[in-house]
């Protein structure tokens, strides 16, 4: 036994000196180019999924999740947010997704994947090292009508989606910007306003200017 014990030492030193080595020589590609190691990829993943998981367990939605309302005030934040990384029906993600690594996740079945609890944490709080940023400044109401639209993207087609973009510009939009109120293509509402995107368009933006 205490030979057995000493021989997982030494290759738990050898194991930490190896990883060390690897950081400080710089031998670690970090480029968003390069692909992480399989073995890696799989870690990062595992701690991810178990990690929100284990931070969501216990969230209860509102009970008002399914309300047209909240549906609508949904879509207005998941278009000025979230389509330019994630997509949206009929809207493509932006250039800057495409640069990205790991690449925003396109998001039509992430309800079948996520309870509406999970959904709301990662709202909340972002994900480390994904590019997924927190939306906690947004307040809890904004993230709770952004996880009912979320809920509803399984099955959501782009007329749907055109649909409650265009009930959302009714509305007045999701928030006024130092240009004025814009709508979810991030034009003037001031200007004539053409079809919305995800009526019947495709845009390479993806969402609104910055």
């Amino acid at each position: 036994m205490p030979k057995i014990i000493g021989t997982v030492i030494v290759l738990a030193v050898l194991g930490i000196v190896g990883a060390a080595a690897l950081i400080y020589s710089g031998s670690f590609n970090v480029a968003a180019t390069e692909k992480h190691y399989d073995l890696v990829h799989s870690v990062i993943e595992t701690a991810r999924v178990r990690s929100i998981k284990a931070h969501a367990a216990g969230m209860t939605p509102p009970t008002d999740l399914d309300n047209q309302a909240r549906l609508v005030n949904g879509t207005s934040h998941f278009a000025e947010h979230c389509a330019m990384c994630h997509s949206a029906p009929g809207v493509e993600a932006g250039d800057m997704a495409e640069g990205m690594y790991p690449k925003p996740p396109v998001l039509t079945d992430v309800a079948t994947h996520y309870t509406p609890g999970e959904l709301f944490w990662i709202l909340k709080n972002g994900i480390k090292m994904s590019g997924m940023p927190s939306w906690g400044d947004h307040g809890d109401d904004d993230l709770w009508n952004t996880v009912a639209f979320m809920e509803r993207l399984p099955g959501m087609n782009e007329q749907d989606y055109g649909k409650l973009v265009m009930a959302a510009m009714a509305g007045g939009g999701h928030h006024m910007h130092s240009g004025g109120a814009m709508d979810m293509n991030g034009m003037d509402m001031g200007q004539e306003t053409p079809a919305p995107v995800g009526a019947g368009q495709k845009t390479s933006s993806g969402g609104p200017r910055r």
